[in-house]
């Protein structure tokens, strides 16, 4: 799936979390750089492997969700219902990207949803 240019991601609780507006880097509403996608993969600044990003889900390593958009397929939990996206703040700058660490073995995919909030995902 492609990612489109401008993409909110949702949690659990169908609150707005993050978003990205190049389909790469993933911002916080607060405006921090929080990761960046790369074939599929979730990636922090660091380039810890985070999760993975497949048919409009975030998976984690558990092959659990962490997040959906407004363009989710395929199998997952139930979605709540999103609520209002907060006001974006001003972006900070992207940190450098590291080297980006090999991802682990792609689970099988979970109807759960993860334990972990939004910004845990991130750190």
């Amino acid at each position: 799936m492609v990612i489109p240019m401008s993409t909110t991601f949702y949690d659990n609780n169908g609150n707005a979390v993050a978003y990205t507006e190049d389909g790469e880097h993933i911002f916080l509403f607060n405006g921090k750089a929080s990761a960046f996608i790369s074939q599929n993969s979730i990636h922090s600044y660091s380039g810890k492997h985070l999760g993975w990003f497949e048919d409009g889900w975030i998976r984690d390593h558990s092959g659990l969700c962490v997040f959906f958009t407004e363009n989710t397929m395929g199998s997952g939990p139930v979605k709540p219902v999103r609520s209002v996206k907060p006001v974006k703040s001003v972006k900070q700058v992207r940190p450098v990207k590291g080297v980006k660490h090999i991802s682990q073995v792609r689970p099988v995919k979970s109807m759960g949803w993860s334990n972990q909030s939004g910004e845990q995902f991130f750190q």
